[in-house]
């Protein structure tokens, strides 16, 4: 017999609350497909670097989704609280029928129990099938070959996703249980006729709550963008987080304390059509829910952010990759080695052999020549030397601003010399990139730099003052600014500073401090390609490697290939991660807001019933229900997107190397639309809902 009613009951159940329902089972199948790419990964044709990453992409993942997995169980316990709410005169009848606490606790465990079944096996389902388009997105985003693909169903996640969901559940049923224990006849009985204690807050202390919590939330936001001092440990950090969660309760709190009172004056507004009925309905919601609102609020902030900041840093890596990395291959070897230096991590002091110093005098071409390496498989060579002289340091550059600029910036290092190149040299490595070309005169030189914090420190030093004087002669800046250009492949911006001199220049040979090589790989196919990748940059137990390793050779290197797979990596690893988070948040603030509506919605049938009875019609009803739900699933939203406005910032502000705000307009279409079609379902879907109950009783 309780099996039978737990079955009528759950489909009862299915009926009223789908949206619990359909949070169970995206939850499930969204944990599915992101614990799924290790089975995913086998059929995809990537190089060693690559699956590399992409396993280091599921171990994060597979942490994350402990935390994941703590969050939807919370989010299943907060659910079933309403759901044994919303069932306590259910609950009071059974017991006037004869049921003790055991049968009604054994009911909604079998309920539990088949719902959770149910739900773990269409999500399951569900992810299997989605699964297969993340092999798409991942093979995409990796740059994959795809030609070996076939279906595939992960065991492995399978079993987990069936083990932590396991475990959720027997926290539900614990927590069910003990509920129904404490459970008294006379208050499930009478549970419906209960209303919400309001406490009608006084207006002037919700007035100064509010102003304070604004000045707190602004006063974080001024922080996080640069405000007072830098963001650069977790105890400054922690100061506008604090703020920030202050100040958002605060404003929930105070909100329902002063803006009823404010509307009450205008009476055109306040009396106009089912507006006091709309008003009161969301000063109690808002009243009771200052908590819930906070937190919803919150987890939309941190996807908004997460999403937009993660696009963003795709985006900006895709189209500054094909720039950044001009050619196939640069090489490079320090020059005029000593003696021995003191190793700074070990004191130890490490010295060198004449045949490495004396190589170390000879260009790169001279390197590979002579040990073994077939220069036939190069082209479009270009060899410069990069120079260093002493007495030219960086703070030697700064000239008269170096004073303001170390109290702005302690961190960076000033007795650095400079990087000195020719610039006939430089154009030849500028030609072959296809970077803008300079002239100078013979007593000129030019400042190149692109990284956006050293240029703005560049730029205030040449415009105070440009003259340098090296070796009796006294040069100036062409230019009252740095201009752009860079010599080492990279994923974007990341130059500080290049000194362009002119030709006739004096420059001793032992001021070489290294020697650059830029070359394409002599190939037309990508397989010809790796081929020589892996013999010049990898490490093949070929001629060439054995000879640099037992002379130990000062020769390093950097390819287009292994940048692209490193920087498709990285950007890969934090847009699943956001992805993941993201979209688990939305759902679980989405579906509390959702829950929380439909049982007030079920709890307010009666003052529905009496706004019929006053003659309101069905289209009024209908308005002011759906102005409520709007207004609930919009306040937390756009606070969130107030936050999320200096969030973005901060993260770009931090991840300066890696985005550009140039970058986030799409980023922010892209996170608004997802956000718009889930948030906007829920929404739909709960007025819908609400509709549905509030007409029970006609």
């Amino acid at each position: 017999m309780l099996f039978k009613l737990s079955v009528r009951n759950m489909k009862k159940s299915f009926k009223d609350y789908a949206i619990y329902f359909l949070t169970l089972v995206l939850a499930v199948a969204i944990f599915y497909m992101f614990n799924s790419l290790d089975s995913q990964q086998a059929m995809l044709e990537v190089s060693q670097s690559t699956r590399s990453m992409i396993q280091l992409m599921i171990q994060l993942l597979g942490m994350i989704s402990v935390f994941i997995a703590i969050v939807l169980g919370f989010l299943i316990v907060y659910a079933n609280n309403f759901l044994i709410n919303r069932r306590k005169r259910e609950f009071g009848i059974y017991m006037t029928l004869g049921m003790g606490r055991r049968q009604i606790s054994s009911i909604i465990l079998l309920e539990t129990i088949l719902v959770g079944i149910l739900s773990l096996f269409v999500g399951i389902l569900v992810g299997v099938f989605a699964s297969q388009f993340m092999s798409i997105l991942v093979a995409k985003l990796f740059e994959a070959d795809m030609s070996e693909y076939t279906f595939v169903f992960s065991s492995d996640s399978c079993i987990k996703t069936c083990i932590y969901f396991a475990v959720m559940y027997l926290a539900v049923i614990i927590f069910n249980t003990l509920t129904i224990s404490r459970y008294k006849l006379i208050n499930l009985l009478t549970a419906v006729r209960k209303n919400e204690k309001i406490r009608m807050k006084n207006p002037i202390i919700s007035i100064l709550v509010f102003i304070i919590s604004v000045i707190l939330l602004g006063y974080a936001y001024y922080l996080v963008t640069g405000g007072v001092y830098e963001l650069n440990t977790e105890e400054k950090l922690l100061t506008p987080i604090i703020m920030g969660i202050v100040g958002t309760v605060g404003v929930f709190w105070s909100l329902s304390g002063f803006i009823l009172r404010i509307i009450q004056t205008r009476k055109n507004i306040y009396l106009k059509g089912t507006n006091m009925f709309v008003l009161r309905q969301l000063n109690n919601k808002i009243n009771t829910n200052i908590a819930s609102m906070s937190i919803i609020c919150l987890m939309l902030f941190m996807t908004i952010s997460a999403l937009s900041s993660s696009l963003s840093i795709q985006s900006a890596l895709d189209s500054q990759l094909e720039k950044f990395t001009p050619v196939d291959v640069n090489l490079y070897k320090s020059a005029y080695l000593p003696e021995s230096y003191v190793n700074s991590y070990t004191e130890q002091t490490v010295y060198y052999t004449e045949e490495q110093r004396e190589d170390s005098k000879k260009p790169v071409s001279y390197t590979l020549e002579t040990n073994g390496y077939d220069m036939n498989t190069l082209k479009d060579i270009v060899e410069i030397p990069i120079y260093a002289i002493p007495e030219w340091t960086f703070k030697y550059s700064l000239g008269n601003y170096f004073e303001t600029a170390k109290k702005q910036f302690s961190m960076i290092t000033y007795d650095t010399p400079e990087s000195i190149i020719k610039i006939s040299d430089y154009n030849k490595i500028a030609k072959i990139y296809g970077e803008e070309q300079y002239t100078l005169n013979d007593d000129e030189y030019i400042v190149l730099c692109d990284f956006e914090q050293m240029i703005n420190i560049r730029n205030e030093a040449l415009k105070e003052s440009s003259n340098i004087q090296i070796n009796g002669k006294t040069y100036h800046s062409k230019y009252n600014e740095c201009k752009d250009g860079f010599i080492y492949m990279a994923t974007t911006e990341m130059n500080a500073g290049i000194i362009l001199v002119p030709d006739n220049f004096e420059i001793a040979d032992e001021y070489i401090e290294e020697y650059l090589l830029v070359a394409n790989y002599n190939a037309d196919t990508d397989e010809g390609k790796q081929e020589i990748e892996n013999t010049l940059i990898g490490s093949g137990d070929t001629e060439f490697f054995e000879n640099v390793r037992e002379k130990g050779i000062d020769l390093d290197g950097s390819s287009r290939i292994s940048i692209v797979e490193s920087s498709k990596g990285l950007a890969t690893i934090i847009i699943f991660i956001a992805i993941y988070l993201g979209i688990i948040f939305l759902i679980a603030s989405s579906a509390i807001l959702a829950l929380k509506q439909l049982t007030e919605s079920s709890d307010n049938k009666q003052r529905y019933t009496i706004l019929r009875k006053i003659g309101c019609d069905e289209k009024m009803i209908n308005q002011a229900l759906f102005r409520q739900i709007f207004v609930f699933f919009m306040m937390p939203l756009i606070l969130a997107m107030i936050h999320s406005i200096f969030g973005i910032k901060f993260i770009l502000s931090m991840l300066e190397v890696l985005a550009s705000p140039d970058e986030l307009l799409p980023s922010i279409i892209v996170t608004a639309i997802i956000i718009g079609v889930i948030y906007g379902l829920y929404f739909l879907a709960t007025y819908f809902g609400s509709k549905n109950i509030i007409k029970e009783e006609e």
